[in-house]
């Protein structure tokens, strides 16, 4: 069985790298220099036990929904699934901007 180097390898061998987005360019870190420290180490902590943060866990909801939504006939329920979009959307903004206030305490 094949170790992750090799696959790794194999895919550059074959291309599959050759066309992502940004390549050849630095990555943009400053998000992440932005963030505070201790808001960084959380965020390490609860990766490591498998914990996606409030936000990440309300992008998630809201993919779905936006899913089912473009996937339902019938416009009622897709009118009832954009509406859940549109207040997951709200929840997500007021969880981003109780973060900010908290990190400015």
């Amino acid at each position: 069985m094949p170790n992750v180097d090799e696959i790794i390898r194999n895919a550059m061998a074959r291309g599959e790298f050759d066309n992502l987005a940004g390549a050849g360019k630095p990555i943009d870190l400053s998000a992440y220099f932005d963030t505070p420290e201790e808001i960084r180490l959380a965020y390490s902590v609860l990766k490591s036990a498998d914990i996606l943060p409030q936000e990440a866990e309300l992008l998630k909801e809201i993919a779905g929904l936006k899913d089912a939504a473009e996937g339902e006939k019938d416009l009622a329920k897709r009118a009832r699934l954009l509406k859940q979009v549109e207040g997951k959307r709200l929840e997500f903004n007021l969880t981003l901007e109780r973060q900010k206030r908290l990190s400015k305490l």
